[in-house]
């Protein structure tokens, strides 16, 4: 297949891009700037300028491909809503063009966008994008499905490696700045976690069987304590691990207090079965032991 990657140069988009040209597929890559085209061509990969600003240019790339992965997402958390709203239009421009075609669209959500007081299954609804605007792109992802696209919604937890590991690299940075490792109150809370090699597979799976309104979850780790992450970055970074109370997560974490304090822990059993993916890299805490201070 000939497939457009956004987001191609980006932490998940590189390794997705890996994989699908390591079992042969052929890869359209989005580039922002002649620096990214050429260093998109120096991998084999088709460079597409553009952006997810520039419709035109989503369009186009679609036109062109067998199939659309789409990952590209402005991660400046201090307009997280307009960059959802953003995204909203990025999947229905997608959607359209792709719409009555049978080629498979794979749209990124996070499981985050789910709260039912359990683990997140597959099955469960997004929580509406009024109350959590990652939602937007699942609502937008509906929609093109109803209106005749090859669909499908794969939700990333925390993506990591020993570079990155998602929100937990924000933790890390607030770590550093207050120079100590806090979590909010027992540290119970649970986030899951996924490591890249094994989202970058998961990715090109979804898209080989396209099973149009699905969504899976791209989970290896149904759940990790905040404490035991707080504690293991503590020790890293050199400073304590310290409980802060409900009340003054705002003050410590800022915008990272609304999932600070939030237990995000999701199941992949579903996705395994249906999609027969087996993740085998190393944990969140493995990673972050090792992770590159």
């Amino acid at each position: 297949m000939r497939v457009f990657v956004t987001g191609a140069t980006g932490f998940i988009g590189s390794a997705v891009v890996d994989e699908l040209l390591g079992v042969g597929h052929r890869v359209l890559g989005l580039a922002r700037s002649e620096e990214k085209a050429a260093a998109l061509a120096a991998r084999g990969v088709e460079p597409h300028r553009g952006s997810i600003g520039d419709l035109d240019s989503l369009r186009a790339g679609a036109a062109r491909s067998d199939g659309v992965i789409h990952l590209a997402f402005n991660h400046d958390f201090s307009t997280f809503a307009a960059n959802c709203e953003d995204d909203r239009r990025v999947v229905e421009t997608l959607g359209a063009a792709l719409a009555g075609s049978g080629r498979p669209l794979i749209v990124t959500s996070g499981t985050g966008a789910v709260r039912v007081g359990r683990p997140a299954t597959e099955d469960d609804a997004a929580l509406g994008s009024a109350v959590m605007p990652r939602a937007a792109s699942e609502e937008a992802a509906a929609t093109a499905a109803a209106a005749g696209a090859n669909v499908s919604v794969v939700r990333l937890p925390q993506v990591h490696d020993t570079r990155r590991q998602g929100l937990v690299s924000y933790v890390i940075d607030v770590a550093r700045q207050k120079g100590v490792s806090a979590y909010v109150g027992d540290g119970g809370h649970r986030w899951s976690a996924v490591h890249l090699s094994d989202a970058a597979r998961l990715y090109r799976l979804a898209l080989e069987k396209a099973e149009s309104g699905s969504r899976y979850h791209a989970v290896g780790e149904e759940g990790v304590r905040l404490r035991e992450i707080a504690e293991v970055v503590g020790r890293r970074l050199g400073i304590a691990a310290v409980s802060i109370a409900p009340d003054e997560a705002v003050a410590h974490f800022g915008w990272l207090s609304h999932f600070a304090g939030h237990d995000m822990s999701a199941s992949g059993e579903r996705t395994r079965q249906r999609l027969g993916w087996q993740p085998d890299g190393p944990g969140l805490i493995a990673d972050l032991e090792r992770m590159r201070a």
